[in-house]
This record gives C-alpha cells, sequence and structure tokens, in this order.
C-alpha cells in the first residue's frame, strides 16, 4: 500500500466528511477519465464529440477534467455521441 493510500484510508475512518467528500470527488473523477478514455477509443476530437453532442468543446474539456456537475441528459447525449446508454445503479 503506498503511503498517500496509507493515509486516504486513515484519514477516511478517522473523518467522516472527509470520507464522504472524498468518495464523491473520486465517483465525480472516474466519470471524467472514462469519458475521456470513451472519446479516444472513438477517435474523435473534443471538438467533434462537442459538436456531435450539441454542446461546446470548452464544456466537454471541464467534464473530462474538473467534472462540475453535469446534468443527466448532457450525460446521455455525450454517451449517444460515443455510440454507448448512459446505465445508472443505485446500490
Amino acid at each position: 500500500m503506498s503511503d498517500l493510500t496509507a493515509y486516504i484510508t486513515d484519514r477516511k475512518s478517522r473523518d467522516a466528511a472527509f470520507a464522504e467528500g472524498f468518495d464523491i470527488g473520486y465517483q465525480d473523477f472516474k466519470l471524467g477519465i472514462l469519458l475521456k478514455e470513451e472519446r479516444l477509443k472513438a477517435g474523435i476530437t473534443q471538438e467533434e464529440l462537442a459538436h456531435k453532442a450539441h454542446t461546446t468543446k470548452s464544456a466537454i474539456s471541464r467534464l473530462e477534467t474538473q467534472m462540475t456537475d453535469m446534468k443527466l441528459s448532457t450525460l446521455e447525449r455525450i454517451a449517444h455521441a460515443l455510440g454507448k446508454e448512459v446505465e445508472i445503479q443505485l446500490r
């Protein structure tokens, strides 16, 4: 286990607010990375994806790097532009 992983595990066990914020932020980060990976697999630029999803290149860039709040309808348009579907699970 790396020092960073050990720190995060320890901090999450001691601080519920940190744990919740970390987990939410991590999920947002993973979604942004997933969107970027799918765009790259499709072989298209941010600009091309933005055009297909009826949004702006800067919006795609923000979603891939910062994962600001996103409407479900926007995520669905982006997924459709990539030839994918959105599937949501509650566990």
